[in-house]
C-alpha cells in the first residue's frame, strides 16, 4: 500500500479534528491548537488546511444548525474519515517505530 505522507501542521489540524469529534470547526480546531501546543496560528491557516484536508479525503464536512452566537449563520463541522484515521494509525505506529530505534545515549542531556 502507498503510503499517505501529510505536513506537520495538517497532521496536528487532523489530530485536533479527532480529538474534537462532533465539535470539529474552524474556530475550535484553531483554539484547540492554540490551548495544547502553544503555537499561535491564524485562522484562515487552519481553515485553509481543513479543506485542503478535506480535498484529500482526510476528513469530510457537513453543515451544523445555525446559532444564534453566530449571527445566524452555520457552523461547517469536520469529521475525519476512514483514510484520515488510518493514515493517522499508521504515522503513530511508525513514529513509535522510529523512537524505539533511537540509541538512549543519543537524547541523553550533556553537562557542561
Amino acid at each position: 500500500m502507498k503510503r499517505t505522507y501529510l505536513g506537520e501542521f495538517e497532521e496536528m489540524v487532523l489530530l485536533m479534528v479527532a480529538i474534537l469529534d462532533q465539535e470539529a470547526y474552524g474556530v475550535t480546531v484553531n483554539q484547540a491548537l492554540e490551548e495544547h501546543t502553544g503555537r499561535i496560528v491564524a485562522f484562515g491557516t487552519v481553515h485553509n488546511t481543513l479543506i485542503r484536508l478535506e480535498e484529500k479525503g482526510f476528513v469530510n464536512s457537513k453543515l451544523g444548525g445555525a446559532t444564534a452566537e453566530r449571527g445566524g449563520r452555520r457552523k461547517r463541522l469536520f469529521q475525519v474519515t476512514a483514510l484520515g484515521s488510518r493514515t493517522l494509525q499508521e504515522m503513530h505506529e511508525l513514529r513509535q517505530d522510529l523512537w524505539q530505534m533511537v540509541p538512549p545515549h543519543t537524547l541523553r542531556l550533556s553537562r557542561l
